[in-house]
């Protein structure tokens, strides 16, 4: 494992490429990623019609975080935060404001991961702090409804997985309780707590972390599928299960609180399934066997009921290594690596069955991870990992790859 392993896997044709991708990457980041807002200079988006995005936010600043930028981790955060609401919820995109869809659960790590960069805590200490409380409060206690502990999404589009409507609802629903918002909101808990600690309250740090704790056995007993090996949404007003197999199903293992007799099945009966989510391009969005699953777009809208997309690779990826899958973590990181690789530019997502791109074209967002992917699993790292140390700017310590944004 190491530099030389990536290096020898790609070969000398894949080192030129990927330089050359890079740079074009870095470039459009560069000319058209750091946009104003509303007297807000220097704020990062992967999207060229310039909007501001939650957890899209949280990975264009792990791309970032390779060459050592974490500035907008702070600006982005404040953007949002400046713009709370008096009860806590914070909407989820900027410029067009979704007045019924709260901040997915990415805020703290974000703030987090800025933190780490620049060594300091400081500016989260008073305001910044309070209203990270607030806004992560607002999921328990407006987002609960029958009051079980475990929150619920307004729709699909809330969710990012925009068309999985059978999965997650249609628009305003706000009736599934999604297994994978209750995953971020374990990793968004843990990241306050690190925050509080850092800050000295250590009060609110055992809340969060207590709250965290309580949320992970919760999502073992509730959305575990014994029969199906699989972990599925709940229907909040019918307390049924939602029996559909989507690619949330495996956020639970970015967490590391799967247990290791059903981390196999999910893996093995699921995950590398050839006939459901591991295709010539895995992972697929939907698994195959779903009769709402497709893979080209149809009307122009993000398709999420099938396709391969880098983000949910990227979480899978993570929670592979951390909860023992090492060969397959290695399999998926070089497979999305091929993905992006192989087409002309960088692309929103991905046919599962053919690798073909598909979405925003240019795009310089969060399917930038993949470039990546390969070189984390080579030195054994993880800039998403829940700590208060340890962030490296892998491409331009292991790559000489740079990026002015001045």
């Amino acid at each position: 494992m190491g530099i030389d392993a990536f290096f020898a896997e790609i070969g000398e044709d894949g080192r030129r490429r990927l330089a050359k991708r890079l740079n074009e990457l870095n470039g459009a980041i560069r000319a058209r990623g750091i946009r104003s807002y509303r007297g807000q200079s220097d704020l990062l988006t992967g999207y060229s019609y310039g909007e501001f995005y939650d957890w899209d936010m949280y990975f264009e600043n792990i791309y970032l975080s390779y060459y050592g930028i974490g500035r907008y981790c702070r600006a982005n955060v404040e953007a949002f935060l400046d713009r709370q609401l008096a009860c806590g919820f914070v909407a989820r995109t900027l410029v067009k404001p979704r007045y019924r869809q709260h901040f997915k659960p990415f805020l703290a790590q974000t703030a987090l991961l800025g933190a780490r960069q620049s060594g300091t805590f400081e500016w989260l200490r008073g305001t910044y702090f309070d209203r990270l409380t607030k806004y992560l409060d607002y999921w328990f206690r407006y987002c609960d409804l029958d009051n079980n502990g475990l929150s619920v999404w307004d729709s699909a589009d809330h969710s990012g997985m925009d068309n999985q409507d059978s999965r997650a609802g249609v628009m305003d629903s706000m009736e599934v309780e999604g297994v994978d918002l209750n995953c971020y909101l374990v990793r968004e808990l843990r990241a306050l707590s690190l925050i509080a600690d850092r800050l000295g309250r250590s009060s609110d740090a055992r809340r969060h972390s207590d709250h965290a704790l309580r949320l992970e056995s919760l999502i073992n007993e509730v959305f575990w599928d014994e029969n199906d090996g699989f972990y599925y949404d709940r229907n909040e007003k019918t307390g049924e299960r939602v029996r559909v197999k989507s690619v949330a199903g495996f956020i639970p293992l970015w967490l590391g609180i799967v247990p290791r007799d059903r981390a196999r099945r999910l893996v093995q009966e699921h995950l590398v399934n050839e006939k459901e989510f591991w295709l010539a391009c895995p992972v697929a969005s939907y698994a195959a066997t779903e009769p709402d699953y497709y893979q080209q777009s149809r009307e122009g809208e993000c398709n999420w009921r099938g396709p391969m997309w880098v983000p949910t690779n990227y979480m899978i990826f993570h929670g592979l290594r951390h909860q023992g899958f090492g060969e397959i973590a290695r399999k998926l990181a070089y497979t999305s690596f091929a993905a992006v690789l192989n087409e002309e530019t960088t692309r929103e997502y991905y046919n599962a069955e053919t690798g073909m791109g598909q979405g925003l074209n240019p795009f310089w967002g969060w399917s930038s991870l993949a470039y990546l992917m390969p070189l984390e699993y080579e030195l054994d790292y993880d800039p998403t990992s829940l700590q208060t140390t340890g962030i490296t700017a892998i491409a331009r310590e292991h790559l000489g790859a740079g990026i002015s944004l001045e």
